[in-house]
């Protein structure tokens, strides 16, 4: 099985994630940021992966810590999970429609982590959440578990069904690379 457990704790935050690439997307989640939860619940569910995280982070201050931090845990522990990289898709994609938003996600598990993000968002809320915190999310993510990884919004009006399509098409780009096909390290490098 690729598992992982990652435990990171600073002044600002104490997280603790437990991961499992070969679940089948059992989600325990809980930030103290309710669409937050949401979403990594939808990331969780979408993937197949089973994800538990706990994160108490530093709330009053505002929640940029705590969903920044989450993906750098959550992104190493994916890197600990997929291991050397043998005998997977590498690749993936997915488009995902919310309602009148269209979010599209393409990624390269390459151990070259980078990230490019599209979004516009025209409330700076959705509940808790500061939409502007997408970005730092997958940015976080993305060079933790050293992927490369574009995240677009096609078009849509509703925040919340914008965001929501672009964790949900991570998600199932995610699932589809790092599906195993049984073959050696997908590279003329012959390493990642």
């Amino acid at each position: 099985m690729r598992t992982s457990e990652i435990t990171r704790k600073t002044k600002e935050t104490d997280i603790t994630v437990r991961l499992n690439l070969d679940g089948n997307g059992k989600a325990e989640i809980s930030t103290g940021i309710g669409f937050f939860d949401h979403m990594l619940t939808a990331l969780s569910v979408h993937s197949g992966f089973d994800i538990t995280l706990k994160a108490d982070g530093d709330l009053y201050v505002d929640s940029h810590h705590t969903v920044e931090d989450t993906g750098i845990v959550l992104g190493q522990a994916f890197k600990q999970a997929i291991g050397n990289r043998k005998g997977i898709n590498r690749y993936g994609s997915a488009y995902i429609p919310m309602d009148e938003a269209l979010g599209f996600a393409c990624l390269d598990i390459s151990n070259r982590p980078f990230l490019v993000f599209e979004a516009d968002f025209s409330d700076d809320k959705v509940g808790g959440f500061d939409t502007c915190l997408t970005e730092e999310f997958f940015r976080a993510f993305a060079f933790n578990a050293g992927i490369t990884l574009h995240v677009t919004e096609k078009y849509g009006k509703n925040d919340h069904h914008i965001i929501e399509a672009l964790f949900k098409a991570t998600a199932h780009a995610l699932k589809s690379a790092a599906s195993l096909n049984g073959g050696e390290i997908l590279s003329t490098k012959g390493v990642l």
